[in-house]
């Protein structure tokens, strides 16, 4: 993974993703396809993708029971994404179940805590702590569940480094210091995620919504 910008795709949308993809292939180091996506087009646009031939972040969140996550990666297996993301709130057991069913050279990562939910969020939902805690408890549970790594806002990959040095880290949330923040709560810049210890960095609407997705890539991609 040469350059860590991996661009989120959320579009269901076919020939709008393919078209943006090729676009921006000389700026980034991958593709994020998520719900949106996987909803319209299923496993033959997954596949469709990848004749792009660039490395695919399948961000699906798989959160469930361990056997049916186990399951539905298995399915998944023919696509051979580099990057694959389940819930770590499904707790250990569906998180080994996760990562033993995952192609060998597919990545699993855990998902703490959603960059669109704060501290009041949280709270909401009973869970004590503000996000950094939060984050920090999954973290040591996805290092224990064998997983690759986790997904954590750049706000805290700096702190759950420290937790697992060889971890993978996906930043999400990641916005140009003159970007809108939109539906994101906790941002950083793409700078900051990689210096804070970013494996990779996803960004979306800064370059998808650009008026040229290609220059737009290109300015994010040499400010690292």
């Amino acid at each position: 993974m040469n350059c860590p910008i991996y661009i989120a795709l959320d579009t269901p949308d076919m020939d709008k993703a393919k078209a943006i993809a090729s676009a921006v292939r000389n700026h980034i180091g991958g593709i994020k396809l998520g719900l949106e996506f996987f909803a319209a087009n299923g496993p033959a646009g997954l596949k469709e993708m990848a004749a792009l031939d660039l490395p695919i972040f399948l961000d699906l969140k798989l959160h469930d029971i361990p056997n049916t996550v186990a399951k539905a990666v298995q399915a998944l297996r023919p696509i051979e994404p580099a990057v694959l993301t389940v819930h770590a709130g499904g707790g250990r057991a569906m998180m080994e179940d996760a990562k033993a069913a995952a192609p060998i050279g597919t990545k699993v990562v855990g998902v703490t805590v959603l960059t669109s939910l704060d501290g009041e969020d949280l709270h909401d939902m009973g869970v004590a702590g503000d996000p950094h805690d939060q984050v920090m408890r999954l973290t040591e549970l996805a290092k224990l569940s064998g997983l690759d790594g986790v997904v954590c806002s750049g706000r805290e990959v700096a702190a759950a480094k420290e937790i697992w040095p060889d971890g993978f880290f996906v930043v999400p949330g990641v916005r140009p210091a003159s970007g809108k923040t939109a539906d994101q709560k906790r941002t950083v810049t793409p700078a900051d995620a990689m210096h804070a210890g970013a494996s990779i960095i996803v960004i979306g609407r800064p370059i998808t919504q650009a008026d040229e997705p290609d220059l737009a890539a290109r300015a994010i991609e040499a400010t690292l």
